[in-house]
């Protein structure tokens, strides 16, 4: 079920696929895709999704989704540090303004803390880390549906603004653009386990590719909108750095306090990556109805997270996929001589 990444080459000390993010932050900010473009390359990333929750579902077999459906606990733990830690940090950041952030600054950055998960990253790097993808499929999913409700009113409560709600347009696009494509490849698995099998390798790119189309998607959308212009250095660095600290505190949260709940590694693989991220996709769209005309200035805190999130958790989730799976695998092939070792 997991994507199998190629080692790095000894003499290359900068991961491959962490250059491709950056060139694709950097051909966003040169040539960012405006029009009728910007609505071809917003095509094309709902595609990839598409296409890789699709392959999800021919890959898995049932027995392995309906396991990670069951996972109530992993799904508790999700959701948590999503809508209950997320926000309580949020708050805590109040007291850096106005000497840290803009109030304008902190409004955005207490709403990322409210946003769902993102779905496709997190589960594409919990595969990656060779983690329990049929449950980070599942806590994704559901903390996107729980976010369509659970974020609206939080926003309404926290930044004392009760514009906005939830559409039954936001769920029938996450049922489109996710379920329908998951449940498409679990009817054509059979059909489909052969070409899947030899093709695993290059299907391994899919994963990273749909990652990199909703990085230049969005970051071209915040170009052409010049919301980078609205804010000074200052005030940017002083930004990135507060959610530097606040991803630092939300990775390290999420694996060790897993750990400390008795979940297994693969588990705390999925909890890391779907507990500490946020869903620029569905941030998006809830921040044009919270924030209206200040909607692109209040993305911006979720933009730059999400960028900076993308690169850190692909780092880590090559480095997981480095560490504890051979060993293990190892020891029960070699038995006695490996326990001797």
């Amino acid at each position: 079920m997991s994507t199998r990444t190629p080692r790095l080459p000894s003499w290359l000390p900068v991961d491959p696929y962490i250059l491709a993010l950056i060139g694709t932050v950097v051909l966003a900010a040169v040539l960012p895709a405006s029009g009728g473009a910007a609505r071809g390359v917003e095509r094309a990333a709902t595609g990839a999704v598409a296409l890789l929750f699709f392959l999800y579902g021919a890959r898995m077999s049932t027995r392995e989704a309906l396991d990670g459906l069951r996972h109530w606990r992993l799904h508790l733990t999700v959701l948590a540090c999503t809508f209950v830690v997320f926000p309580l940090l949020g708050l805590a950041a109040r007291g850096l303004v106005p000497y840290v952030l803009t109030p304008q600054l902190y409004s955005g950055f207490l709403f990322l803390c409210l946003v769902p998960s993102t779905i496709q990253s997190s589960i594409a790097f919990t595969s990656i880390a060779r983690g329990n993808v049929p449950a980070a499929i599942c806590a994704g999913s559901f903390s996107s549906l729980a976010g369509i409700v659970l974020t609206p009113l939080l926003a309404a409560l926290l930044l004392g603004d009760s514009a906005g709600g939830f559409s039954a347009d936001s769920l029938l696009k996450i049922v489109v653009q996710l379920l329908v494509p998951f449940l498409a490849g679990q009817l054509l698995r059979r059909r489909l386990s052969g070409a899947l099998s030899r093709h695993r390798k290059a299907l391994g790119y899919v994963d990273r590719g749909s990652i990199l189309l909703v990085v230049y998607a969005a970051f071209s959308e915040g170009m052409v909108q010049g919301v980078w212009h609205r804010v000074s250095p200052a005030r940017l660095g002083a930004l990135l750095g507060v959610e530097a600290v606040l991803l630092a505190a939300m990775m390290t949260l999420t694996w060790y306090g897993a750990g400390r709940l008795g979940f297994a590694r693969e588990d705390r693989i999925a909890i890391q990556f779907a507990g500490s991220k946020k869903g620029l996709a569905a941030g998006l769209p809830m921040a044009t109805v919270l924030f209206g005309a200040q909607a692109s200035l209040a993305v911006l805190p979720l933009m730059l997270f999400h960028q900076m999130q993308l690169m850190v958790c692909a780092v880590i989730a090559r480095r997981r996929a480095a560490d504890p799976p051979a060993p293990v695998k190892e020891k029960k092939i070699t038995g006695v001589d490996s326990v001797s070792r």
